[in-house]
């Protein structure tokens, strides 16, 4: 990771545009700012996953600490788009709502490979979602805001790739296992976290469903994808799991995956 990395100083407050706002916009940054914020928590999965490698770990020190501040950067500009939100408060409803399997010994991929092949997801996942949000929004200070955190996570995604391929010189997982664990961790993009997070946000105090909010948030998140998003995403995770991230695979996956959003999206805002 770079030596310097970006502060809150660095993001240019005083342009913040109230008139250019997007209401559905701001319920997934508060969202999002929940989830970046609870990194420490990540970091201390990772060290129980990892616990006799302390290269790795100074690395998710690094990369926690850059996450948190994901966290904060986007909490501060949600305070600003929505004088009601109190992050605090919210912060705490999803922390004790959802948590990680922080009591872990091992790596829930069954092997420290596949722990670092999710971890690849992961970035792809929130490079791409943090790209399709400044590229949507015409407020200017989010707009900058997200294309940070972009870059950074597009820099993690290299960080876990790099170890990624030290610990494949020592474990026998092939492209089939690496392959079903990013499918794998891919389809848990619907999984309680993101709801979870979206209902401490945005529920003022309502009962939690997952499925109602699930459908809330993917309905609002999956709007703002375009399909140069999801090639982009497809290529970084086939190449996590060692297949041709250029190939006919690709060009496939990126159509259906496209279609398949897009499919999805339509079906949740109508739900």
């Amino acid at each position: 990771m770079s030596e310097k990395h970006w502060t809150l100083d660095d993001i240019p407050w005083q342009n913040f545009d109230a008139a250019k706002l997007d209401g559905e916009l701001v319920k997934v940054v508060k969202a999002a700012s929940l989830v970046e914020y609870n990194a420490a928590d990540y970091a201390t999965y990772l060290f129980r996953v990892f616990p006799d490698d302390q290269a790795f770990q100074a690395a998710v020190k690094v990369w926690s600490a850059e996450e948190i501040q994901h966290g904060a950067a986007l909490a501060r500009w949600a305070a600003l788009a929505d004088c009601d939100f109190d992050f605090d408060t919210s912060f705490k409803c999803f922390t004790d709502g959802y948590s990680l399997p922080l009591d872990a010994k091992a790596s829930v991929r069954g092997s420290r490979s596949g722990e670092l092949v999710a971890r690849c997801i992961v970035e792809v996942g929130t490079s791409s979602y943090y790209t399709a949000l400044s590229e949507a929004s015409e407020e200017p200070v989010l707009k900058e805001i997200c294309r940070r955190i972009a870059a950074d996570e597009l820099r993690h995604y290299k960080l876990f790739y790099s170890h990624l391929q030290r610990y494949l010189e020592t474990e026998n997982i092939g492209k089939l296992r690496r392959l079903l664990v990013a499918l794998g961790r891919i389809g848990e993009s619907e999984d309680d976290e993101l709801a979870y997070a979206y209902y401490a946000a945005n529920g003022n105090g309502e009962a939690y469903d997952r499925k109602r909010w699930s459908r809330a948030y993917m309905a609002r998140a999956y709007r703002y994808y375009r399909s140069r998003h999801v090639q982009r995403a497809v290529a970084m995770s086939l190449k996590a799991a060692g297949l041709n991230p250029r190939g006919r695979l690709a060009a496939w996956s990126t159509v259906l995956g496209y279609r398949f959003l897009r499919w999805r999206q339509r079906r949740y805002a109508a739900a």
